[in-house]
């Protein structure tokens, strides 16, 4: 079922609609979707690299907003609409973890560590900031500049390094960023319980 998906958003790229649909993948991502934006975002960006930039803010634009539904459904909706998705993704064990011993700082890392790195899912960390009660200013600023520098410095590899860089980026560069977004989480947790 996840390769089936993933091929379907993968095809969504070669559309005259592509646009639409990667502000869509991206909106919904952020709140309920499983396959990130970039499985669309990636293709796009390689067959148009004159329009990187262009798709990185769509992206982005698109993403913050999702994230916001996502903060507005935790907050507003839990019961009715957010464990539902958590327990149908296998995911509301681990958040509930997260919600009883999570500090409001360790929330704000997760939603850097989860905008730039998918660790953990945006979806968790956005539903999860509103049922909280994160700061919905502070929200958007972080995940404004977490998903930007996502998408923008994969708009710069691209634009710089174009087809060579795109199996790096497919295979490598996400390990590197959860390996550098668990480091933080790491650090974080280390420093915490240090004092």
């Amino acid at each position: 079922m996840l390769r089936g998906l993933y091929d379907w958003t993968l095809s969504l790229a070669a559309r005259k609609s592509a646009e639409w649909w990667l502000a869509f993948i991206a909106f919904v991502e952020s709140s309920v979707f499983l396959v990130p934006a970039d499985v669309l975002y990636l293709p796009m960006a390689l067959s148009r690299p004159d329009r990187a930039y262009r798709y990185a803010l769509i992206a982005t634009a698109a993403s913050v907003l999702g994230g916001i539904a996502g903060w507005f459904i935790g907050h507003y909706a839990y019961e009715a609409v957010a464990k539902p998705i958590l327990e149908f993704y296998g995911k509301y064990d681990e958040f509930e973890a997260l919600r009883t011993s999570s500090g409001i700082g360790f929330i704000i890392l997760m939603l850097v560590t989860s905008g730039a790195a998918h660790l953990p899912p945006i979806k968790v960390v956005t539903i999860l900031s509103g049922v909280i009660g994160v700061n919905l200013l502070l929200f958007i600023a972080l995940a404004i500049v977490a998903r930007g520098a996502r998408f923008l410095l994969l708009a710069w590899l691209l634009r710089r390094y174009g087809e060579t860089i795109r199996e790096f980026i497919e295979k490598r560069l996400g390990l590197i960023a959860s390996a550098a977004a668990a480091a933080l989480i790491l650090l974080y947790i280390a420093v915490r319980y240090a004092h």
